[in-house]
């Protein structure tokens, strides 16, 4: 009995044609997939058609955060856990107060940014069946791909097959999960 199939990998050998055949599959209406390139390619999250990350907005969230809570720790501590009246100084200060909220802000900004990319890009994977390809490995060398998973409602192997082949991919093959 066969495995089921997880989709279709192309091969591309140029970052141009890579290019073009994102789009063209973008165009064709699939959401299910995904580009393997060794390099970054200029452009390629728009031609694919992908909306902006919101790891921008969980670290903003972060940071702001942690502010927050230097301000509010630097407050609570002066002003109520060790009120300590010294020449008249106020009972709290954001001049004394930003040296802390500066830190926190940074610290929670970094844990927040890390923790929302694990998030958002479903990390750690540790299997993956694109991995099964045969030549997988020229992805990080000189070789570009696309994979259409089986998943996608417009999946069809004979469809989506013949889109890539009219696409100019190359050595078109089913992935098994």
């Amino acid at each position: 009995m066969a495995a089921p199939s997880y989709g279709l990998i192309a091969t591309f050998d140029t970052a141009p044609g890579l290019y073009r055949a994102a789009q063209q599959v973008r165009d064709a209406g699939y959401r299910n997939w995904d580009c393997i390139t060794p390099l970054p390619v200029h452009g390629l999250d728009k031609a694919m058609g992908l909306k902006r990350s919101i790891v921008p907005r969980i670290s903003l969230a972060g940071g702001i955060t942690g502010f927050v809570t230097g301000m509010t720790m630097v407050w609570w501590t002066d002003a109520f856990d060790y009120p300590l009246l010294v020449g008249g100084k106020p009972m709290f200060s954001p001049m004394f107060a930003f040296p802390v909220s500066y830190e926190l802000t940074i610290l929670f900004t970094a844990f927040a940014t890390i923790i929302g990319m694990f998030v958002v890009n479903g990390l750690p994977m540790h299997y993956h069946p694109v991995l099964k390809h045969d030549h997988i490995r020229r992805g990080m060398d000189d070789t570009f791909f696309i994979v259409i998973e089986a998943r996608d409602p417009r999946f069809n192997l004979a469809n989506t097959s013949a889109l890539l082949a009219q696409a100019g991919g190359k050595d078109i093959k089913e992935l098994e999960t």
